[in-house]
């Protein structure tokens, strides 16, 4: 195999690793804190995009449109969370996976209504391309998997070095334990639940000028943001992004080896992880409903 074909490959599994890291990040502290299985993060990362795309229409700005695009999602989210989820956290896990479903359909519906059926071309903000061992990689790519990462050391310092985060830390071990300390659990549910909308929305906003926007860019995601999120270890932020890495690198050079095994490998990376280890890569034993 070519060096060029393997580094463009590598390149092409960090940037997709980054969009399922952004994407799976807010599913996976959804159910470690709020223990809910939280498929609408979909719609929102479909919602960012759609925005993006229409921001950047009418502007011409891809960056603002990105960052609207976010912030709507993340607006969003908060109107989910404090019309449906607020009424369901008490509920049984699969009654939350139900209704979270129901708003992703629903969702997807209104997205059809509004922008219709045909996928939409998002502009890429940077045409311009830097030379890496001799093969030229698109600097747009490089700037997703950077943006991926500067998110994930921004998550680590709030979760580790604030009060609030410290608490969804502690929530994520054992929520009731937290509840008995005095602190307003529900507080915590919504900052967490806003935080993981405004990451799909921005992961959506990114991810638009790779891709043609289509209403069922979420749905066609759904499978993989699991993978990543099964194999990381629930609620684990390490963990996520380890694993939307490896699942982005397998998918990528698997195709480069024989196509079907960018559908197929991670899915035997997976059952192979949790032979070995059922929590996840980093999943905590602690964890429980």
């Amino acid at each position: 195999m070519e060096t060029q074909l393997v580094i463009s490959g590598i390149i092409y599994g960090l940037s997709m690793g980054s969009i399922y890291f952004l994407l799976a990040i807010g599913l996976s502290l959804c159910f470690g804190l709020m223990r809910i299985i939280s498929l609408d993060q979909l719609l929102y990362y479909s919602l960012g995009a759609y925005l993006t795309y229409t921001v950047q229409v009418a502007t011409g700005q891809m960056w603002t449109a990105i960052l609207v695009g976010a912030c709507v999602a993340g607006a969003a989210s908060l109107l989910v969370e404090r019309i449906v989820f607020r009424r369901v956290y008490a509920r049984d896990i699969t009654f939350t996976m139900i209704t979270s479903f129901g708003v992703l359909i629903g969702g997807v519906g209104t997205i059809k209504y509004i922008w219709g059926l045909i996928p939409r071309p998002a502009a890429i903000p940077i045409q311009a391309q830097v030379v890496l061992w001799g093969t030229p990689v698109p600097t747009y790519r490089l700037i997703v998997v950077a943006l991926s990462v500067l998110v994930y050391l921004g998550i680590a310092l709030f979760l580790n070095r604030t009060i609030t985060g410290k608490a969804i830390r502690a929530g994520i071990e054992d929520v009731d334990h937290v509840e008995g300390l005095g602190i307003d659990v529900y507080r915590l549910f919504t900052v967490t639940f806003v935080l993981a909308g405004t990451l799909s929305g921005l992961a959506g906003g990114l991810h638009a000028p790779l891709i043609m926007v289509d209403p069922q860019m979420g749905l066609s995601a759904l499978a993989f943001v699991f993978m990543v999120v099964i194999i990381g270890g629930l609620g684990s932020i390490k963990g996520t992004l380890v694993s939307a890495f490896l699942v982005g690198q397998v998918m990528s050079l698997g195709s480069l080896v024989y196509a079907p095994l960018a559908q197929m490998a991670p899915f035997a990376i997976m059952l192979g992880i949790l032979l070995v280890r059922p929590t996840g890569l980093y999943g905590s034993p602690l964890l429980k409903r």
